[in-house]
């Protein structure tokens, strides 16, 4: 299959998406991302790669770096799934309060707000350093050294991140957070600052399209453990649109509010794409176009 030709034919296609929705603005420091961007990168399991777009230009990765600590807490701790987090699909924004009032403190899923603080709690609680892991781990899995914490975005999610404050501080309540409650805060505003390109999420994620094995043939997850990985990303990786999603493009998918998703068809290929305009739930538009049109054109997905 000719991936530059579709690559370049979705990238003329989804012109009409790139400028429309708006950025993450109640993060000041993503206020001010152009709204023109457009990258796309798809990395074939034998190494190939084809880009289109701004596919080398980093950007603030925000939730999709809660697929890394969840990957992280599952293969040393799978205990905390279900005891300590659930895998259901929220049905609510990715930030609300609400259902842990319910559900006593335990969240619906890891990659809703409260899922993710719970897995920054599990990271300090498993890790002696947890944030340096962290980065250890993009770096090793993207094969970039120069990966990092910004500190500008951290800094600016940790001085309006009340919301945040008070589901840790609610679920503390419910003893479902067992460290400091600002060393969960803070590695939780650090990994969501991580900036990286489509280049290198397509590498860092790549494992969980090749039964666990990242880019230099190292086995990060078992082949149960990446199957159900890749079950939370389909029911649980694109916020409260996950059910549009699956029936739009049809794959296990992760988002984040700085634009970038990052999709994989299993045993074939691993997808990432930005661009910075999101829709209503926090998902960049055009980026879902591109991949609902790269499903369309390829007839590959998991369906």
């Amino acid at each position: 299959m000719d991936y530059n030709t579709i690559l370049n034919q979705i990238y003329r296609e989804v012109q009409p998406w790139i400028e429309q929705g708006k950025v993450a603005d109640y993060i000041p420091a993503l206020a001010d991302v152009p709204l023109n961007k457009f990258g796309m990168v798809v990395r074939m399991n034998s190494g190939m790669e084809y880009s289109v777009g701004d596919s080398d230009e980093s950007f603030s990765i925000q939730s999709i770096s809660k697929l890394l600590s969840l990957t992280m807490v599952h293969t040393k701790d799978q205990s905390v799934i279900n005891q300590r987090v659930g895998v259901e699909p929220s049905g609510n924004p990715f930030n609300s309060l609400v259902q842990l009032e319910y559900e006593n403190g335990i969240p619906r899923n890891p990659f809703i707000n409260a899922g993710a603080l719970v897995m920054a709690d599990c990271m300090l609680s498993l890790y002696d350093n947890a944030q340096q892991e962290l980065l250890n781990m993009f770096r090793k899995l993207s094969g970039n050294n120069l990966i990092s914490f910004d500190p500008v975005v951290a800094n600016s999610e940790r001085e309006h991140g009340y919301r945040n404050y008070a589901l840790v501080n609610f679920m503390k309540s419910f003893g479902n957070i067992h460290n400091n409650i600002d060393d969960v805060v803070d590695l939780y505003f650090n990994q969501c600052s991580v900036k990286m390109s489509c280049t290198d999420l397509a590498r860092t994620f790549s494992f969980l399209a090749n039964r666990g094995m990242c880019i230099d043939g190292d086995i990060i997850t078992d082949v149960s453990q990446t199957k159900r990985i890749n079950a939370i990303m389909l029911t649980c990786g694109t916020y409260d649109a996950v059910g549009n999603f699956a029936f739009e493009v049809g794959l296990p998918a992760k988002s984040g509010v700085g634009g970038g998703i990052v999709a994989v068809i299993p045993n074939h290929m691993t997808i990432a794409v930005w661009s910075p305009g999101l829709d209503r739930n926090g998902n960049s538009l055009a980026a879902i176009k591109a991949l609902e049109l790269f499903t369309t054109y390829c007839g590959n997905s998991i369906f």
